[in-house]
């Protein structure tokens, strides 16, 4: 899909604002208020207006989402996030990952005598502030190559374990993890999860056309 960006720092400063970004509360009231568009925010600040996906982009993003959903429902070992969840992220990002997991530890937990929420009811109703365990990006036939690139770096410096970035104009998938280097697979038939997603293998033998 494209991104639009927006820097708003010129109006906020003329507004009197003390950070001339839009606050957490204000981002949220802006994507209520605005239902029918997708915001995401990078960590400076600036706003970025994401449009539709085409169809073929979408098909494929529903088809890889329902693996992961049931992979999950059959492990029950986290929470699997679609593309209109909302992250906010540890380094001060807004980001919507097209497919998006995370590990149940992390959502709730039951330490012995009785059980407790890692994020509170309202935190979960909001924009998650954390950085999911894993994430997929799918790369659209309109999305800069580079600023989904420089999106994945986002997700590892807020504390990514995994992710995987689908580039199917270029038939390669680019494997994302903490402190080592990229890894580039050329249509790849499979990708496995482990060690964070254990047991899950993703099936792309359809996806290269």
């Amino acid at each position: 899909m494209t991104a639009f960006t927006i820097d708003l720092s010129p109006i906020l400063q003329q507004s009197g604002s003390a950070r001339p970004t839009l606050t957490d509360d204000q981002f949220e009231q802006l994507c209520a208020a605005n239902p029918e568009i997708k915001f995401e925010r990078t960590p400076t600040g600036e706003l970025v207006i994401m449009s539709p996906t085409g169809g073929e982009t979408g098909k494929d993003n529903v088809e890889i989402a329902a693996d992961f959903v049931i992979w999950n429902r059959r492990t029950r070992l986290g929470v699997v996030f679609d593309s209109s969840t909302c992250f906010r992220l540890p380094n001060g990002g807004n980001r919507s990952p097209d497919v998006a997991w995370v590990e149940k530890s992390r959502w709730c937990s039951a330490p012995p005598g009785g059980r407790r929420n890692a994020l509170t009811p309202e935190q979960k109703r909001r924009f998650p502030p954390l950085c999911p365990d894993f994430v997929l990006e799918l790369l659209s036939p309109s999305d800069n190559l580079s600023s989904i690139q420089a999106k994945m770096q986002e997700y590892l410096d807020s504390g990514l374990r995994l992710g995987w970035l689908l580039n199917p104009q270029d038939q390669q998938v680019e494997i994302y993890r903490p402190e080592q280097s990229i890894e580039i697979l050329q249509s790849p038939k499979t990708l496995s999860g482990e060690p964070v997603l254990p047991g899950f293998i993703l099936n792309l033998d359809w996806f290269w056309r």
